[in-house]
């Protein structure tokens, strides 16, 4: 009897001792994961760095507008893409590409007039909205690569009858280009910066806590305006306007933490 009394002892012994050691392994499992999502605490320095690249213009780009009116549907739309085949035809001549030229609205609406009807000593009737035909308006967007032919083409445009003529700017093909430049530049000012800093501080650099980045680019706009161009094709020069590309800057700044000891 006394036999089977230690048994069972023994026996609720180890499951004690199993649950006791089930229950500090789940513990020290949560209390590694809690050490695992705590942050690290550093002795830090943050530097901010410039870099700045200037370069010209690889890009132009302008809109323009051609419009018909007729008396139908139909026939403003064949005299609209008539007009447009022949600026469009004066445009390529001048080295302008297919992939650079790009249909950005193509719109028919009616055009009404308004007659007020005569007024009697009682009452004015409502006036009468008569149709007088249709307007077909068709706008594009072209790219010219070679900067120093836009003048050229924006002159053969005119002179072919489109009816507006705007936003014409100077921009960068590949501004990303530019930027990775402007950024590699931004580094190595804040590299240069992080080392007068621990020079001064008696501590060297260990390695990048954090980085962050922001670019700023320019870009120049000429409007029909400044460039002496009206809506009306008749008043478009027959002389290419001269059109000053200026210059576009990408700028940078970076803000670098460095671990330092």
């Amino acid at each position: 009897m006394e036999t089977k009394n230690l048994q069972d002892i023994y026996k609720w012994a180890w499951i004690v001792l199993i649950i006791l050691a089930v229950f500090l392994g789940v513990r020290t499992l949560a209390s590694l994961k809690d050490l695992q999502n705590t942050s690290p605490s550093y002795n830090t320095i943050t530097v901010t760095g410039e870099g700045e690249v200037n370069a010209l213009p690889d890009l132009a780009t302008f809109s323009f507008t051609v419009s018909a009116d007729a008396n139908s549907v139909s026939t403003a739309q064949e005299e609209v893409t008539k007009k447009m085949d022949a600026v469009l035809l004066a445009v390529k001549s001048l080295g302008v590409e297919e992939k650079d030229i790009k249909t950005t609205d193509y719109s028919v609406y009616p055009r009404y007039s308004y007659t007020q009807m005569p007024c009697t000593q009682f009452s004015c009737p409502p006036g009468r909205q008569n149709l007088e035909g249709y307007t077909a308006s068709h706008n594009v967007t072209v790219k010219v690569r070679k900067t120093d032919d836009a003048g050229k083409i924006l002159a053969a445009a005119g002179e072919k009858g489109v009816t507006n003529l705007s936003g014409i700017s100077f921009t960068i093909d590949d501004p990303e280009k530019l930027r990775s430049e402007a950024r590699a530049l931004a580094i190595k000012n804040a590299r240069e910066k992080a080392g007068v800093l621990t020079n001064d501080l008696g501590v060297r650099l260990v390695r990048v806590v954090s980085y962050s980045d922001s670019f700023d680019g320019g870009v120049i706009p000429y409007y029909r305006e400044a460039l002496g161009m009206g809506g009306d094709s008749a008043v478009m020069p027959a002389k290419a306007p001269t059109l000053p590309t200026g210059e576009n800057k990408v700028k940078v700044v970076v803000n670098v933490t460095y671990e330092i000891r």
